[in-house]
């Protein structure tokens, strides 16, 4: 799963690699541990703050909706003209 970086940090584990806020972790070729994961995503780290988060795909706000076409009635009653 991807997370992406919402605070820039410098990487002890990563050989000093920085990630910058908006960059998605782990970069490509590097695999991290679940316990790194929590590490970078909650407080459990040395600035107290999580650094990522779950990179979930944009929702949009709009959905499309058909609307249905509207029916007119025919065969109605007639008045009669007198």
């Amino acid at each position: 799963m991807a997370y992406k970086v919402i605070v820039s940090f410098t990487d002890l584990q990563d050989d000093n690699y920085r990630y910058r806020a908006g960059d998605t972790f782990p970069r490509a070729g590097v695999t991290v541990s679940r316990e790194r994961l929590e590490e970078l995503s909650t407080d459990k780290n040395r600035r107290h703050k999580p650094m990522i988060i779950e990179d979930l795909p944009e929702v949009k706000d709009e959905v499309p909706v058909e609307v249905p076409k509207k029916t007119t009635k025919k065969g109605g009653k007639k008045k009669n003209a007198e």
